[in-house]
This record gives C-alpha cells, sequence and structure tokens, in this order.
C-alpha cells in the first residue's frame, strides 16, 4: 500500500497493493482493495467497501455502507476487467452503490465532479454523470444511462437504460423515467411523468439573461405546444433559435434520441 500521511482506523481492512493519496482518512470497518486508487484528501467514514478496479479524484467523501467498483449485477458479465472512474469533491451518501462497468458498454463507469448521491442512490454498470448533478434519495439509473452537468433527479426515481438526462434537467420525485429526458426542462414526478415547461430557476441561477431565457422559451414553445407534425416542430423551432448555442443544443438532443423524447402530459 502507497500511503502518505494517511490516517488508517484499526478496524479497517486496507490492501498492500492500494493506493492512497495524501490526507486520506478511512474509518473503522472500511473495506479498501488492491485495485482501488484514493485522491488527497479523501474521506471515508465507516463500513465503507472500495474495490475493484476503481479510481478516484480528490476531497471525495464516502459515508456509511456505500461503496463502489464491485461488479455490474449484470448477467452478461463475465469478470472482464472494468472499471469505475470518479472525479473529485463529489458527496456519496450512505448506502449509495456505484458498480463498474461491462463489455457491452464501453467497460467504464463513470461520475464525474462535485455530484452529490444521496442516500440509497445506485449508479449502475456503464453510466456516465457529468458534474454538479444531484441524485435525490433513492433515485435509481439502470445500465448504460447518460446525465450531463448539472441536472436533479427527484428521490425515488427510476431511469430505464440506455437513456439520456439532458443538462440542467430536473426531475420531479417518484419518476419513472422511459425516454430521454431533453436539457434545460422540468418533468412533472408520479407514475405518468410529463414535460412541465423550463427549468427557469435554474437556468437563471446558472447566468441566464433574459435574451438568453426568452429564446429557450420560443423554442420549447415551438417543439413541445405546437399542434403539428414533428417535422414543423423541428423547423419552426430552428427558424426561432436565431443562433442560439443553446438552442441548438436542445434541438440536436431532440433529433439524436435513440429512445424517444419524454412529452408533455397527454401527449406521448
Amino acid at each position: 500500500m502507497e500511503s502518505r500521511g494517511v490516517n488508517i482506523h484499526q478496524n479497517a481492512q486496507v490492501d498492500p497493493g492500494a493506493k492512497l493519496g495524501v490526507g486520506v482518512t478511512v474509518g473503522p470497518f472500511c473495506v479498501v482493495g488492491s485495485g482501488v486508487v484514493l485522491g488527497d484528501g479523501c474521506e471515508l467514514a465507516s463500513h465503507v467497501v472500495l474495490d475493484g478496479n476503481l479510481t478516484v479524484g480528490a476531497r471525495n467523501r464516502f459515508f456509511p455502507f456505500s461503496s463502489a467498483g464491485l461488479e455490474p449485477q449484470d448477467l452478461k458479465y463475465h469478470g472482464e476487467e472494468s472499471s469505475v472512474v470518479i472525479g473529485d469533491d463529489n458527496t456519496i451518501r450512505e448506502h449509495t452503490t456505484i458498480h463498474a462497468g461491462t463489455e457491452g458498454g464501453g467497460m467504464i463507469t463513470r461520475i464525474g465532479n462535485g455530484n452529490l448521491l444521496m442516500a440509497y442512490t445506485h449508479v449502475a454498470h456503464d453510466c456516465q454523470l457529468g458534474d454538479h448533478i444531484v441524485l435525490a434519495n433513492g433515485a435509481t439509473l439502470a445500465g448504460h444511462v447518460t446525465i450531463e452537468d448539472d441536472a436533479i433527479i427527484g428521490g425515488l426515481t427510476a431511469i430505464h437504460q440506455f437513456l439520456r438526462i439532458g443538462r440542467l434537467a430536473m426531475i420531479g420525485g417518484m419518476s419513472g423515467i422511459v425516454k430521454d429526458v431533453p436539457p434545460f426542462t422540468m418533468i412533472a414526478g408520479g407514475y405518468r411523468p410529463g414535460l412541465a415547461g423550463l427549468n427557469l430557476v435554474g437556468m437563471r441561477r446558472h447566468g441566464f439573461d433574459k435574451d438568453r431565457v426568452s429564446c429557450m422559451k420560443r423554442v420549447y414553445r415551438a417543439l413541445f405546444q405546437r399542434d403539428s407534425s414533428q417535422e414543423e416542430r423541428l423547423h419552426e423551432a430552428t427558424t426561432q433559435a436565431e443562433n442560439d448555442a443553446d438552442a441548438a443544443y436542445l434541438i440536436d438532443f431532440i433529433t439524436t434520441a435513440k429512445r424517444g423524447v419524454t412529452q408533455p402530459r397527454g401527449e406521448d
């Protein structure tokens, strides 16, 4: 075990092959496997299990009974040397599980920087998470899910495999998501969730000025509130976009959706 200024509790089990950065704290009854790399300043509270091919950046906090790097819950997995990569400054709360990738999904599960994974959340094999995402308590991601930066996933929400959640999207609690969620939008939670408009509060908090918000409103109306064909909606939205980069990104997200896009309630 490589260690520099680490604090390992006497009741923890850290494999000699693990690599621990400066100032790492490993609490009682934690288990750290031989393939684990922990960056500077990481904290493992107690009863944390980190194993497999797991690389963790700096200043991550793991709370009791969380685990990362273990083999996936996928019957197609046959022991391939897949991995988990976690960035910096993430908070992993109690009983959260983060599983390794598979051969069928690129061999890697990846989590970016500054994310909050609340208690009992699950990140399945081959998921790709960006930065500053919030998964509220009990949120569950199936395999191959992509979540872009600054998205918020409500508690007890389940997201189907292979879906994409766009940047700054906000999903209400107890939602069952079975189609892609467009960026900048809100999803009303419940048994049959649907779009509930733009995430205006989130957009403004992230620096969208009045003109940018107005443009996005026009594009959203063209895409989701017109009684016309999808081709006509896309044409109208492109006209309203006025070369706006955010609008172009929203339109591209929709046109490249492989599993369909969540619509306002009653329009699926």
